[in-house]
């Protein structure tokens, strides 16, 4: 395996003779359009070793929406230990919502491909936003608590979930013991009949970091109690943001440096994102946003608008500018080389896995280099 990175002058065919290999392989693993044209600066997959699809030696899972399609979870879920499905809600009496679609075939074809398919739990509300008064509601009164926890057992136990993942965002200072509280109260519940439980954490770099991302999350005791942690390590640069990298290594290696400290690196799982964005230029806070992007998507915009595409060093991300219709943009995205970075932190810290937010796209690379690295 190596990761190519295309010069002034490449071609698939000239690429393909110097490392003598099929020209068919370089554009099937990365997804190439036709005529197949190549930006400069654009990092390759390159294997002369056909792969064939296999689980992970460490767990993998993919958060995915009900709505994803069901060739793009075809394609996926052999590489997967585990698929979340997004996502199971409440109300603030603790009554469970089910997502808008159901998810019985996702639930099925898991089991069939040797995948444990994990409920998501959010408290999204009707506008799909995270409501940090439904956690309050269910996490302050008992019955409300227990009624929740009683319907996530019997709908795991019919339905065939493997576990629990817990994604609750924006909790109050003041209910950060309730909710570590509500997750051992669950984690007792579901742990007898064999059930895990996960819980998703935001980017902390200390214990006591300020703002209400971070303040309801204690990481130590949510560590003991979960099975496993998800550090959601991405959104640095974000639809609303400044351009800047998504998931920059420096950034991620700050809060894997702090999670290590609280969490036992077997059980962390590292957030890694498999989107980019594209920003139109100049940045101006509360009017710019960012159109999100998969990551071969970010490729081709760069060959349509001949952009060649560089890599910032610190980051471990590229990025590339282009101008269309008088209008500057920005692109920042992920590509085998900031992928390959990240699969080299979680070897480096000892990590017991990854999950990617989110599955919705088909980036074969990316699966070809984890089956390489693990």
């Amino acid at each position: 395996m190596a990761i190519y990175v295309v010069t002034p002058g490449d071609t698939v065919d000239t690429i393909a003779s110097s490392y003598q290999i099929p020209a068919s392989s370089i554009i099937d693993d990365n997804q190439l359009v036709y005529p197949y044209a190549l930006a400069v600066g654009q990092a390759l997959y390159l294997s002369d070793t056909p792969v064939r699809p296999g689980k992970p030696s460490i767990q993998t899972g993919g958060y995915a929406y009900t709505y994803i399609s069901p060739w793009v979870l075809s394609q996926t879920l052999p590489f997967l230990t585990e698929l979340f499905i997004f996502s199971y809600g409440f109300d603030a009496e603790g009554n469970l919502l089910p997502p808008p679609l159901d998810d019985s075939s996702m639930i099925s074809a898991a089991w069939q491909t040797g995948t444990r398919p994990i409920l998501t739990l959010t408290p999204l509300d009707s506008s799909g936003q995270f409501n940090n008064s439904l956690i309050s509601s269910v996490v302050q009164n008992d019955a409300y608590k227990s009624n929740l926890i009683g319907q996530l057992l019997d709908i795991m136990r019919t339905r065939g979930f493997a576990g629990v993942d817990v994604d609750f965002e924006y909790i109050r200072a003041d209910d950060r013991d309730l909710f570590t509280a509500f997750v051992r109260d669950l984690a007792d519940a579901l742990h007898p009949y064999g059930f895990t439980i996960s819980v998703a954490l935001a980017p902390k770099t200390s214990r006591d970091q300020p703002g209400l991302l971070y303040e309801g999350k204690d990481y130590a005791a949510l560590g003991e109690i979960a099975d496993n942690i998800l550090l959601m390590t991405y959104e640095w640069g974000y639809k609303y943001g400044p351009n800047m990298a998504v998931a920059p290594i420096n950034m991620v290696r700050r809060v894997v440096d702090y999670a290590v400290s609280e969490i036992p690196p077997e059980k962390i799982h590292l957030g890694i994102p498999n989107y980019g964005y594209d920003w139109p230029l100049p940045f101006e806070r509360g009017k710019t946003a960012a159109v999100t992007i998969g990551n071969v998507e970010a490729v081709q915009i760069a060959i349509k608008n001949n952009a060649s595409i560089s890599f910032d060093n610190t980051s471990m991300s590229p990025y590339f500018n282009y101008t269309k219709d008088g209008v500057s943009h920005e692109v920042w995205f992920e590509d085998v080389r900031s992928i390959q970075a990240k699969f080299d932190l979680i070897k480096e810290y000892g990590l017991g896995g990854m999950g990617y937010w989110q599955i919705m796209r088909w980036w074969k690379a990316n699966w070809l280099l984890l089956t390489a690295n693990f």
